[in-house]
Formats: C-alpha cells, structure tokens, sequence
C-alpha cells in the first residue's frame, strides 16, 4: 500500500467508536481508508450503524496528525505493517470478525505453511506446569510449529523459552506497543526472541497499561493459531478469555488435567468437564485431534543411523522383541503408563523407526 493510504489506515484505527469490525465495514463499503475521511457527513450516514457520534471523530483532523507521528515510528524502527486485505497478514487470524485491521510486528516471523499453536496459562504456574510446558514443547519439536503466547510471567515465559531452547520460531504478543517491553524482567529476553521469531501487537507506541488491553491482547493469541492449549489456571483468569475467544472462533482448545485440590487446575479441570476443552495429556493427543500429517517430517529425520534417547532405545528394542505389539501390552513390557508411552511412540514414529498399525498396534520398521 502507498504510504498516504497507510497514514489513513492509522487514523481509523484511532479514531474512537469506531472498533475493527466498524472499520473493515467502512473500508468494504467505501473501497478504501482514504476514501472514508474524504466522505461526507451526508454519505457516511448512509452506511448502516454509522451515526452523529462515529461520523464526528472520523472528521476530526487530530487523527491524521497523530497517524503521521505514528509512521514516523514505524519507519524509524523498521517495523512491518500487515493490513488484514493483504496476503501477508497471518491466515488463521484473517478469518476472525474482530481482527485487528492493521497489525504491528518485528523480528524474523514466519507463518507460511506453518502448524501453529498457542499456550497459555497461570502467571503463578507450579513446578508441575512449567515440567509439562517444557516437555510438551520438547515433544512438539521434530513438528516444527510456531508457538504463541503472551510474554507475560508464569506460563507464556515458559512457552517462550521452552520454544527458543528447541529452535522453533515463537511469537510474543504484547498489550502495548513495540516501543517497550512488559513486564520489564523480561526485557532479556527480547533480542533472542526477536532472534528466533519476534513480537505482534496491534497497539501503538506510548500506548499506556491498562487491563483491557490485556484481554484486547489475548484475541491475537487466540487466532493466530489453529489451537489454544491452557496450562493451569485458576477458576477465574486471562486464560480462561484466550479459551473462551479461542471457542468463539471455532478453534481447538485443550487443557491439562490437574487434581481437583489444585486451585491452579480448578480452571482446566472446569473447561474440561463443560467440554469447553479437549483433555491433554501428552503431544499425541494434539496430533490426533488436529490431524496433522507427520509423514513429511518423518521422511526428513529418516537416516541411515537415528540418534535415540535411552527411554526411546528402550522402547524400540522391547518393541522388536514383541515383533508387533498394541499400545497397552507394550506398556505392560515397559513398565510405563500410557500417557508417558504415547510420546515416545510418537518420538520414534517422526524418527522413522516405529509405524502404526490398525487397533492402536505398532511395530518397528
């Protein structure tokens, strides 16, 4: 887009009364931002739901004037702008009524043809809950997906740097602009995030703190992805909103089980039970439910000698003894429980050692 039009684009979306799903009626409706602020009151009446006081602010000048500040910022940062018409702007969060019409980001982001997830949770997250974050991710990587949360304390900082110590891209999406950072102890680790993905916010620069713009936040998170998974929670939370927006989107929403003392399960355990989430327990149970392919990764880490951990090697080679066997005989031979078996199944399956056979059966390759 010309850089006239975007100073337009940057006016709508400040002007008050006016949120994205206004906009992008204006926008469809009249053909473009400029052509919005060159209406007139009379033809902008036309248009159904647009009154005195949304026509009003649109001819407020002071609007462009800040616009213009704004793109100053942006082209001295090198930020990139996606506006939602464009071919850039993220898939999964362009079919969402609500989607920001302009989205700010930096860092090396990467979405095409990507499996992406997001991973929320309790700022307060237990031992318990960071051990399953970094083992679920730990799972996840031979898949390559992009990881999304919040960058705030407990689970999203987790998700974060669970993905960064993988090598997968992940992407921090803020409830302020990218001229800062929030919390502040997690300003170090902007520059490697930025490194291995980079931040999304829909917020200007010197955009102030406030709890709104947290849950404004929180549907970035939920649609950029094709599933939301919720790591503790309490009964009520941020979170639980992700899920809530994630559901209203008709997206995938998991939660990890927890005890029913657990006051930071208490919320899983509730989406769970008013089947507001699908139960997870293990990495296996994501790929089932999103039916993701794993045949093209398991064809590039096929090798002539597959590096295996000890429990993997374990697993194999009780496997080879059995020649085939289904899922819970074999867990019997092991001596693990099936939620600790599914992943390393699943581990040696992308390793192009083990494949599936009818009847939750396996054998070795």
């Amino acid at each position: 887009m010309s850089e006239q039009e975007l100073i337009y684009l940057l006016a709508l979306q400040k002007v008050p009364n006016i949120g994205d799903i206004s906009a992008k009626k204006l926008l469809r409706t009249l053909g473009s931002a400029e052509a919005i602020f060159k209406s007139t009151k009379k033809e902008l009446k036309l248009i159904e739901g647009f009154g005195d006081l949304k026509i009003n602010s649109i001819h407020d000048s002071s609007y462009m004037e800040e616009a213009e500040q704004e793109l100053l910022f942006i082209e001295k940062e090198n930020i990139k702008v996606r506006y939602f018409e464009d071919r850039n702007y993220p898939d999964y969060l362009k079919h969402c009524i609500d989607a920001p019409i302009l989205l700010f980001q930096n860092g090396n982001i990467d979405l095409a043809h990507k499996k992406i997830i997001s991973i929320v949770g309790t700022r307060k997250v237990t031992t318990h809950g960071v051990a399953f974050c970094e083992q679920l991710i730990e799972e996840l990587a031979p898949l390559n997906p992009v990881i999304v949360s919040g960058f705030a304390y407990g689970v999203d900082i987790c998700a974060h740097k669970a993905a960064m110590t993988h090598g997968l891209q992940t992407i921090g999406c803020l409830a302020h602009g990218l001229d800062q950072i929030y919390p502040k102890a997690h300003a170090k680790y902007e520059s490697e995030v930025m490194d291995h993905g980079g931040f999304m916010t829909d917020f200007w620069s010197g955009s102030h703190f406030d709890r709104k713009n947290f849950l404004k936040r929180n549907r970035i998170i939920a649609g950029l992805s094709e599933a939301t998974i919720v790591i503790e929670s309490a009964e009520k939370g941020g979170s639980l909103v992700t899920a809530d927006i994630a559901n209203s989107y008709n997206r995938e929403v998991f939660a990890v089980p927890g005890r029913n003392t657990d006051q930071l399960s208490k919320g899983c355990n509730n989406l769970i039970k008013t089947q507001q989430a699908r139960l997870l327990t293990s990495v296996a149970d994501l790929v089932y439910v999103l039916n993701w392919d794993i045949q093209d990764q398991k064809k590039q880490q096929t090798q002539l000698f597959v590096e295996l951990s000890t429990e993997e090697q374990f697993v194999f080679d009780t496997l080879k003894k059995l020649g085939k066997s289904e899922v819970d005989v074999l867990a019997l031979q092991c001596k693990l429980p099936t939620f600790k078996l599914n992943p390393i199944l699943l581990a040696l399956e992308l390793k192009g050692v083990v494949r599936p056979l009818p009847g939750k059966q396996f054998e070795v390759i």
